[in-house]
This record gives C-alpha cells, sequence and structure tokens, in this order.
C-alpha cells in the first residue's frame, strides 16, 4: 500500500508555538521522499487565545474550524487515493479531532508519555491537547466531542493506551491518570520499558475490528532521546526502544495510517532531531 503525507500545523495554544512549524521542518529533513504524494498542509491554524467561558477549553471557535477543516482535507485524500495510507504530521496531539471524524477507525493505538484525558475544569491551560483522548472517548466539551456526529468517536475499549507515565507523578497527574476509563486498554511506561517488542505485539492484538489508526505522541520519548517537546517527562523510551513497540504496530494489516505529533522544531536548530524523527517514520512507512 502506498503513502500520502498531510500537514497539520495545528498547535492548540494559539501561542505559534513550534509544533506548528514541524511539518516544513520534517519536510526539509527529507520526510517526503517516504511518501508517494505530498499534498501539502491542511488549514489547521489555531488562533484567539481565550478560554470558552462555558467549558473552559482555549480558542474552542478556532479549533473547531481547524478540525472541521483537516477532516475535509484528509476525507478528500483518502477518497481520491483508494488504498492509500495517510502520514498525518502535525501539529501537536489535538490534531486527532479532525483525523478521527474522517478515518473513522475501528480502534485506536495512542503511543503519548500523557493519557490526556483532562478536561477544561481540570486543565490548567485549556489546550485541547490537555484532552483530546477524553474528547474522543465522549468525555469533553459537546461541540468537540461530535465533531464526528454522535458521541463517543472511539469507546474507550477501543482504545490502547501505550507509554505514559505512572510512576513518580505529581497529585494533578496522579488524579489524570485516575481518570481513565475501565475499559481503556493501557501498557503504561514502566511496562513498555521492560520489554518493548513484547508491549507492541500485545497493542497489536488488544483491539477488535478491520481498521486502526496509530497515532504518536514523541513526548512519549525520554526527554534524553528528545528534549525537543513542549511537555517533556522522564521515564519514557529511547529511539529505539519506540522503533520496537511500533514494528509490530506499522507490520498490522489493520493499520489504516499514522499521526506524528508534538515535536518543537524550534527547540532543534541543527536539525538533529527532525532527522531522528523521520528516520523513525522510515520504519513505519514502508
Amino acid at each position: 500500500m502506498g503513502w500520502f503525507l498531510l500537514g497539520a500545523p495545528w498547535d492548540c495554544s494559539a501561542s505559534g508555538r513550534g509544533e506548528a512549524g514541524a511539518p516544513a521542518a520534517l519536510r526539509a529533513t527529507g520526510l517526503t521522499s517516504l511518501v508517494e504524494t505530498d499534498l501539502g498542509d491542511a488549514d489547521t491554524v489555531i488562533s484567539g487565545g481565550v478560554r470558552d467561558a462555558e467549558t473552559g477549553v482555549l480558542a474552542l471557535p478556532s479549533t473547531l474550524a481547524a478540525a472541521r477543516s483537516l477532516t475535509a482535507s484528509l476525507t478528500a485524500a483518502l477518497r481520491d487515493r483508494p488504498g492509500s495510507r495517510p502520514l498525518v504530521v502535525g501539529g501537536d496531539c489535538s490534531l486527532l479531532l479532525g483525523v478521527i471524524p474522517a478515518v473513522r477507525p475501528a480502534g485506536l493505538w495512542f503511543v503519548d508519555g500523557h493519557p490526556d484525558y483532562l478536561d477544561g475544569a481540570t486543565s490548567d491551560t485549556g489546550e485541547t491537547a490537555d484532552m483530546e483522548l477524553a474528547i474522543l472517548t465522549g468525555d469533553g466539551a459537546p461541540a468537540l466531542a461530535s465533531l464526528a456526529g454522535a458521541a463517543p468517536m472511539l469507546e474507550p475499549s477501543a482504545v490502547v493506551l501505550l507509554g505514559h507515565r505512572t510512576e513518580d507523578l505529581d497529585p494533578a497527574s496522579a488524579a489524570e491518570v485516575a481518570r481513565l476509563p475501565d475499559a481503556m486498554h493501557r501498557i503504561a511506561a514502566p511496562e513498555l520499558l521492560a520489554g518493548p517488542a513484547a508491549a507492541g505485539r500485545a497493542a497489536a492484538g488488544l483491539l477488535d475490528g478491520d481498521g486502526v489508526w496509530l497515532h504518536v505522541d514523541l513526548d512519549v520519548l525520554d526527554p534524553s532521546a528528545l528534549p525537543a517537546v513542549s511537555y517533556p517527562q522522564l521515564g519514557g523510551p529511547s529511539w529505539d526502544e519506540l522503533a520496537e513497540v511500533l514494528a509490530p504496530l506499522a507490520a498490522s494489516p489493520r493499520l489504516l495510517g499514522v499521526s506524528v505529533t508534538d515535536f518543537r522544531a524550534d527547540l532543534d536548530p541543527s536539525g538533529e532531531y527532525a532527522e531522528r524523527i523521520v528516520e523513525l517514520l522510515r520504519g513505519i512507512v514502508r
């Protein structure tokens, strides 16, 4: 199966933070050579950094517009390229609010250092990157949770969360982990580090259904491997360990496509981390 590239310069902080520059930085480092077609960027620029009074979500109107734009771009690309898989490069992880309504997967492999299961009341910032997994599984601002029609977009049992930290957490982070639904499959960072390849194989076998989306938030990596993220957190895998986790998921015949997010290009002036990301993706997009 072939691959096409779609950029999503999505920054839910509406501050011009460095994630929005990731698609351009990765293209400059050779990302386009991994795919058959580069479709450019969807219109996902988010502005208006004010928290919605009712939901507590930052930049809610602009986020809704960005999600709908990404859904429309990805839907058209999938229609025009039947049989091809999308590689969606962000931007931050809440771009999934635009991806999932277009792809409508049966399941989601969600690789992230954080569970992203806050809401507008519990998030300090109101950024949708704090809460997109909650929104996708029906626990969030109604306007966002219903982007694909009826909520939830995904049942909690259709999600495998991999790599989130569960040790040495501050009280707020521990409370976020405690909010996760019991039905959601989880392979936390300590288990993942104990056997990266085994963790990937386990995740590959946990979900039912014909099509699964793979989402990789690069802050799952330990900061010693990738410091160029907005919210680094100790206790994550190395590059090689992450590649071992992803290999069984990338090889699955049920894989629909991949999203990669949360690389701060502005914190990588030499381009060394962009090169490492492209090398990681070379093992996935094949």
